[in-house]
């Protein structure tokens, strides 16, 4: 859709992933955010959008990301999430972009089919549509138009306060469920539900995973007994 702007925000890959440390290692974290950042690339540039930019202050999520043809900028990317985004709506207003479609870029099951029914529920400006994580805690992705029509917090807990700034702005928000955005791969248990999804999906972060499964399992210690097997 003419006027859309992907806007995703990428920490770094070092040091990813801290609550996944109970059953990956550094090294398989850091390439874990890399492939997911990928997958989340690769359906964006097949969507129906107008660019996709990424804040990162990381040269290889930079590098990547220009490898899919991403524009790339710094601004506050160092701040967390709500700040980079903040910086790249800045700059969409400031360059006349019609509307914002913010996510992360660790949702590895998303599609570009997703990323059109999103599109296709964008109501004139000004107007918000929000898709929730999968537990209804978080705010995987927003479409916002024009980009700063709402101020954006992001957080654990985001979903139901963005819905409030939405009507406090005077919008109605649209919640649209998406099962690929909302699953995003934080927790131990979210490890588990990404590979006993169905369907089965052959993308870099699922293949990558399966690599790191030994004798058929990924374990976490915390939960003696409980594992995924394939």
């Amino acid at each position: 859709m003419s006027g859309v702007w992907a806007a995703v925000p990428v920490k770094g890959f070092v040091g990813a992933k801290q609550r996944l440390a109970s059953i990956l290692t550094p090294a398989q974290r850091q390439a874990l955010a890399a492939a997911m950042l990928e997958d989340v690339l690769a359906a964006l540039t097949v969507a129906p959008l107008s660019g996709i930019m990424v804040n990162t202050a990381d040269p290889d999520a930079a590098g990547l990301a220009r490898k899919y043809g991403a524009r790339v900028i710094a601004e506050h990317a160092r701040e967390g999430h709500t700040a980079a985004v903040a910086a790249m709506a800045h700059t969409l207003v400031a360059e006349r972009a019609d509307a914002m479609l913010t996510l992360p870029g660790d949702v590895p099951r998303v599609t570009a089919s997703e990323f059109a029914a999103l599109c296709a529920v964008r109501r004139p400006a000004p107007s918000f549509a929000i898709v929730p994580a999968h537990d209804r805690r978080g705010s995987n992705a927003i479409l916002v138009s024009p980009p700063d029509a709402v101020p954006l917090r992001f957080g654990d807990d985001s979903f139901y306060p963005h819905l409030s700034a939405a009507r406090e702005c005077g919008l109605e928000p649209v919640v649209v469920p998406l099962p690929g955005i909302g699953l995003d791969l934080d927790q131990p248990e979210d490890l588990r539900t990404f590979l006993q999804a169905s369907p089965s999906m052959h993308t870099r972060s699922l293949m990558l995973l399966r690599g790191f499964i030994e004798d058929g399992t990924i374990a976490d210690p915390t939960r003696p007994g409980d594992a995924v097997r394939l």
